[in-house]
C-alpha cells in the first residue's frame, strides 16, 4: 500500500480520502445495509462485532458480502469491522469476507487491538488470502481500534506496526470500562469531572500516534443518537484537536458530522489565499521575500503548512473557493 500523501501536495487528488463521517452499519440487517449505499457518509463500516449477536455473525458475513458485491456504494470508503483476536470469530470473518469480496472491500477494521502483533497477525492473514485469490498484494488498509488501557499504552508501536494501517480510532464505551470509568453515557464527561476533558489524554495520545505515522485519526461514536446538539458538541471537541472524522450510529449524525469535520468556508478561502499569496511573494516576480503581508497578516513558511492542512481537508471534503486572493498590480 502506498504510503500517505504529504501535506505539502496542493492537487486535490493526493489528499487522503476524508474520513469525515464513518457509519456503522450491523451486517446481520440486510434491509440497513441497502440503505447504507444512499446514504451521504464518507465511509460505511459493515459491522461483524458488537452489532451482531453470536448466533447471527455467520449470516451476516454472508450478507455483507453479498451486499459488497452488489455494488451501489459509489466514491464511500467501504470498511468491515470483523471480531478482535481474543474470540473465536476474527480468522473467518476475514476468510469469509475478504475471500468473497476482496475486491470490493477497502480496509477491514480490527477491534480491540492491544499490540502491534493484532495487527502484524491481521496483516499476515491478508497477505496470504490476496496472494492466494490473485488480489493486488496490500491494496486492503487496516483500521485500528483502540479500546483500552494496553492498547492506548501501545498505540504509537500499533500505528507503525503494518503499512497497512490507515486510521487509529478511539472506542469508548470498552475504553470507559477498561477503566472503570464511572459513567454510563458514553462519550460524555463522567459525573464529578468537572474541569477539563476526561478524554483529552485518550484522544492526543491517539492524535499523536495517527500523525508521527502519517494515518488518520478517528473519533468513536456517540450513543445518544437522538441528541444531535450533544453529538455535534463532543465531535465539535475532537475536531478542534485535529482528527479526521467521527463514527455515526445514525442518519442524523452524517451530516452533522460532514459539516464538523469540514473547514468553515471562510477558513478554507483563507488557507488557499495564504497558498497563492505565499507562492507568489517567495518568487522571484513577488520579491523573493521569505516573509510578506496578506491584509493585515503576515504569512511565513509557519503559515503555509498551517494553511496546507486547512486546504487539505477542504479540498477531500469537495469545497469550492468562494474568494480568490491576486496578486498586487505592478
Amino acid at each position: 500500500m502506498p504510503d500517505s500523501p504529504s501535506l505539502d501536495s496542493t492537487t486535490a487528488s493526493d489528499v487522503p480520502r476524508p474520513r469525515r463521517s464513518c457509519l456503522a452499519v450491523p451486517g446481520s440487517n440486510p434491509r440497513f445495509l441497502h440503505k447504507a449505499k444512499g446514504l451521504d457518509a464518507d465511509q460505511v463500516f459493515l459491522d461483524l462485532e458488537d452489532a451482531c449477536a453470536p448466533s447471527a455473525k455467520p449470516g451476516a458475513r454472508k450478507n455483507i458480502v453479498a451486499a459488497l458485491t452488489d455494488g451501489g456504494w459509489g466514491n464511500k470508503i467501504r470498511a468491515v469491522r470483523v471480531n478482535d483476536w481474543t474470540t473465536k470469530w476474527t480468522y473467518q470473518d476475514v476468510i469469509e469476507v475478504v475471500e468473497g469480496a476482496g475486491a470490493d472491500l477497502d480496509c477491514i477494521m480490527l477491534p480491540k487491538v492491544q499490540t502491534p502483533e493484532h495487527i502484524v497477525a491481521l496483516d499476515l492473514l491478508l497477505t496470504q488470502i490476496e496472494t492466494e485469490h490473485g488480489l493486488e498484494v496490500g491494496r486492503i488498509g487496516i483500521e485500528a481500534q483502540i479500546e483500552n488501557a494496553l492498547g492506548l499504552i501501545n498505540v504509537n508501536a500499533i500505528a507503525a506496526a503494518s503499512p497497512r494501517v490507515e486510521t487509529i480510532i478511539f472506542g469508548p464505551a470498552d475504553f470507559m470500562a477498561s477503566i472503570n470509568m464511572k459513567s454510563l453515557v458514553v462519550g460524555e464527561q463522567p459525573p464529578g469531572y468537572d474541569v477539563g476533558d476526561a478524554y483529552h489524554h485518550i484522544l492526543m495520545s491517539i492524535l499523536m500516534a495517527a500523525r508521527a505515522h502519517d494515518k488518520q485519526a478517528i473519533d468513536g461514536p456517540y450513543l445518544q443518537v437522538r441528541d444531535t446538539d450533544g453529538f455535534s458538541r463532543v465531535a465539535g471537541r475532537s475536531a478542534a484537536l485535529g482528527f479526521d472524522g467521527k463514527w455515526a450510529l445514525h442518519p442524523d449524525q452524517i451530516d452533522i458530522a460532514n459539516d464538523v469535520f469540514s473547514p468553515r468556508q471562510e477558513d478554507y478561502d483563507h488557507a488557499e489565499n495564504i497558498l497563492d499569496a505565499y507562492d507568489w511573494y517567495t518568487s522571484d516576480a513577488g520579491g523573493a521575500k521569505g516573509a510578506a503581508m496578506l491584509g493585515e497578516e503576515m504569512i511565513d513558511e509557519a503559515s503555509r503548512k498551517m494553511a496546507l492542512v486547512i486546504s487539505a481537508k477542504g479540498r477531500a471534503a469537495g469545497m469550492s473557493r468562494t474568494d480568490r486572493w491576486e496578486p498586487p498590480s505592478s
